[in-house]
Formats: C-alpha cells, sequence, structure tokens
C-alpha cells in the first residue's frame, strides 16, 4: 500500500496521530490514485481536510504533493500511484 508522508508543519493538524518522528507523520493507505489515498486519509483525520484541499476538493495552493519523488500539480488527484510509492505531503514555501 502507498505511504503517506507529512511533514513537520501538518503535524500540527494531526494531534491524534502517533507514528512517526517529530519531524514527520507516516500512514499506510490503500488506493489507486493520489485522491483516493486523500480521501481514505483526509475521512480519517478530518482536521487535516481544510489544510490541504479546498472547497472544491482540489489540492491547495500551499500545498506541495510529491509522489515518489516527482511533484504532481496539475492534475495531481488523479496521479496514479504503486503499491510501493511514497507520497509525500508538505506545506510550499514562498517568500524572497
Amino acid at each position: 500500500m502507498p505511504k503517506i508522508v507529512l511533514t513537520s508543519a501538518l503535524t500540527r493538524w494531526m494531534p491524534d496521530a502517533s507514528t512517526g518522528s517529530a519531524t514527520e507523520i507516516v500512514f499506510v493507505i490503500d488506493g489507486a490514485t493520489v485522491g483516493e489515498v486523500f480521501e481514505r486519509l483526509l475521512a480519517e483525520h478530518p482536521n487535516l481536510r481544510g489544510y490541504v484541499v479546498d472547497d472544491h476538493g482540489s489540492i491547495r495552493q500551499h500545498v506541495a504533493v510529491f509522489v515518489d519523488g516527482v511533484a504532481v500539480r496539475d492534475k495531481a488527484l488523479a496521479a496514479p500511484v504503486r503499491a510501493q510509492s511514497e507520497i509525500y505531503i508538505m506545506q510550499a514555501l514562498s517568500g524572497g
């Protein structure tokens, strides 16, 4: 099953999670696409939903998603995942 890694900026939304380290939280959740995996994650941890996806169900602009080391932005929720995939969800940084 795909592994989802939430970086430290997202850990504050996960007070009920205990797997992982101080800098990340790891989940193993089944799904064939990023969207399926996200829906299962967000069903288990609804307090994370508003931070990761917007009211239309799209990934928020300030959130970066990587599947197997490749950034997925456009059509991210439709991106396929394999049983061995690693999905990283992190806060996108900006500024100057």
